[in-house]
């Protein structure tokens, strides 16, 4: 592309950020990545009453945990500075002043009454979505239909009103989508859309196009719900005479509920028992929490892993991807045009590869915090053992602790179905002489040397590892499953080994007395 790619991620702080405007900003970050572009982040509040506390900080937080990190933004500032568009409010007047003076917005002072009563005369007619158009608007209160010079008065006297853009009667408007190839509507099915509302704020799609205007930005990517809104800003950018410079665009398809029918919500979230934010967010108003990826223990890079793939591949059967890796294969082309089925078992699969490949510090780092949480201190040494021994066994983080906690912590019980079956008088025996064996071994002990010993003491007792094997394990950790049994010795050592082998045969001793 001869053109510097400039896209933009333009979310509105109308609450928590969902998964789905995570892939928005995570496509154009790829795309710009590609290309050697830049990558824009434009808080888009114009809609004040829909304004919600904290949630622009939510979506600052989002993109930093995933680093999706923009190169022009609120916090990292830019040549388009503001990148809020409150703080752009100024700008937008004398845009709406330019259509105004052309002919091609108007004045309109309609109660909210009488457009309840426009409203209500079409619907009586069978007019199902009536609409403020090029029909009705001859109809209605505005600079169009009322003399200049009371609608001076009107603007003088501080009556409000709102700037309506005139859309012209059975014009083609026609784009070429990047992902849907052309689109062609008929500005009969687009009503005169409120450019500056009653308040002085632009709407929304006054100030998406002047701001994208202003920042040169080159592609629009953005969710599918925006496609229907698509040619009226195709008309608006063609009646500021900005058609040569405007954007392409690229409309994204849904996230599916897992059904595969209907857009995913919250609701299918709660329903299903998985999040849909990708960070826990707590309503300002209700105090209702929602839990995110990150607190249910997803790794960022296997969040963004799965994301990618949920509309977008790569054309091969591969399925895990670094950030390199994405940025590298991406392209709008291989974007689908159907929606895409929210699949969280994919998710949970592909979180434990990337966990099977983390680095051992990673996951030593979550496991020390757990066991600090619980009082328990532990040798970083045997901590990174632990990790390594139980990366193929988990899915999440959090489940480092609670499926290897008896490493560090010495059984207090022992299961009970094992020791009624398996605790017999010749396993104890066994169990009593490996236990004595271990406490002469030197610092060389090791799985290997485990087994060799317990291959000597089969031969010597004329048993076999049937008999033994699963009352030891339940001896030394308590429990009757858990990773190689050989493996758990050696990272326990001999010296905890043999003591919790002797703590074990004088409780289970005493328990079989009773």
């Amino acid at each position: 592309m001869n053109q510097q790619v400039r896209v933009r991620f333009a979310p509105s702080p109308t609450g928590p950020l969902h998964i789905g405007g995570v892939r928005t900003a995570l496509y154009n970050y790829l795309f710009a990545r590609k290309y050697g572009g830049k990558f824009i982040l434009r808080i888009e509040d114009t809609d004040q009453n829909r304004y919600v506390p904290d949630a622009e900080e939510y979506i600052l937080e989002t993109l930093k945990w995933l680093s999706i990190l923009p190169d022009e933004g609120p916090e990292k500032g830019g040549p388009f500075s503001p990148y809020r568009q409150s703080d752009r409010k100024a700008r937008y007047p004398n845009y709406a002043k330019k259509l105004l003076d052309e002919g091609k917005a108007y004045y309109a002072f309609d109660t909210q009454d009488e457009l309840e009563e426009m409203r209500k005369r079409l619907n009586e007619s069978g007019i199902i979505m009536p609409q403020y158009n090029a029909i009705t608007r001859t109809q209605m209160k505005n600079s169009l239909t009322l003399p200049p010079e009371e609608v001076q008065d009107r603007l003088n006297s501080g009556e409000p009103y709102v700037i309506r853009l005139k859309v012209p009667r059975g014009k083609e408007i026609r784009f070429q989508d990047e992902i849907r190839d052309w689109v062609l509507v008929s500005s009969d099915t687009i009503d005169d859309k409120i450019i500056i509302k009653s308040d002085g704020m632009p709407t929304y799609h006054l100030a998406n196009v002047v701001d994208d205007h202003e920042m040169g930005i080159t592609h629009v990517i953005r969710g599918e719900e925006w496609l229907p809104s698509a040619p009226l800003h195709v008309l608006m950018y063609e009646f500021f005479g900005w058609t040569s410079s405007r954007p392409r665009f690229a409309h994204l398809p849904l996230i599916l509920k897992p059904e595969g029918v209907g857009k995913l919500s919250k609701r299918d979230g709660d329903k299903h028992g998985f999040p849909v934010f990708p960070i826990a967010w707590t309503d300002p108003f209700t105090g209702e929490k929602s839990k995110g990826f990150r607190e249910s223990g997803y790794q960022p890079e296997a969040l963004i892993n799965f994301l990618a793939l949920l509309g977008w591949n790569p054309g091969t059967e591969q399925e895990l991807f670094n950030i390199e890796g994405l940025i590298k294969l991406f392209s709008l082309k291989r974007v689908n045009k159907s929606g895409a089925k929210f699949d969280i078992e994919k998710a949970k699969w592909i979180n434990h590869q990337f966990l099977k490949d983390a680095p051992t510090a990673v996951l030593s780092e979550q496991l020390v915090q757990d066991l600090k949480n619980a009082g328990i201190s532990a040798d970083k040494t045997q901590v990174g053992h632990v990790a390594d021994a139980f990366r193929e066994r988990i899915t999440f983080l959090n489940e480092l602790f609670v499926q290897s906690k008896y490493f560090f912590i010495r059984p207090a019980e022992y299961d009970e179905k094992v020791i009624s079956n398996k605790w017999t008088p010749e396993a104890v025996n066994v169990i009593q002489t490996f236990g004595s064996r271990i406490e002469e071994e030197s610092g060389n002990f090791d799985r290997e040397r485990a087994k060799k010993l317990l291959n000597e003491i089969f031969e010597e007792k004329n048993t076999g590892a049937g008999t033994v094997m699963q009352a030891l394990r339940v001896a030394v950790t308590g429990v009757s499953g858990g990773i190689d049994l050989m493996l758990t010795l050696e990272i326990l050592g001999p010296d905890e080994v043999a003591e919790r082998i002797r703590i074990a045969i004088n409780k289970l001793s005493e328990q079989v007395k009773k």
